[in-house]
């Protein structure tokens, strides 16, 4: 698997961090705060992939651009950062040896626990 960063949802994350749009959960609440299947093929079919794209961190280049498994390392529920995303993502990516998904990922956490 050939993922890598995306830069373009690593600028939104940030975007959306400096306006204070993030929600400070724990750790373990990704896996009810995450977006539901359903909700992210509507996001996909009404703002398209460039707009969804924004929402992830990795892409994945075996994989069609503008499909969801492209798109990795999801950071947020397609509103707003959330925490526990971003340390689930962080902790996944160090698993699997993606250092520059991790590093930015990090970056997110200290930049959301600063504020």
């Amino acid at each position: 698997m050939a993922v890598k960063l995306n830069k373009k949802g690593f600028e939104h994350a940030k975007t959306l961090i400096r306006e204070g749009q993030v929600v400070r959960d724990s750790r373990d609440d990704w896996s009810e705060h995450a977006p539901s299947t359903e909700e992210l093929s509507k996001a996909l079919d009404k703002g398209g992939p460039a707009e969804y794209s924004k929402w992830f961190l990795g892409v994945d280049d075996e994989h069609p651009d503008g499909s969801k498994t492209h798109y990795k390392f999801p950071y947020g529920d397609l509103k707003k950062v959330h925490r526990c995303a971003v340390i689930s993502g962080e902790s996944r990516a160090s698993q699997n040896d993606y250092d520059d998904i991790r590093d930015a990922l990090g970056d997110l956490l200290k930049r959301i626990d600063k504020q």
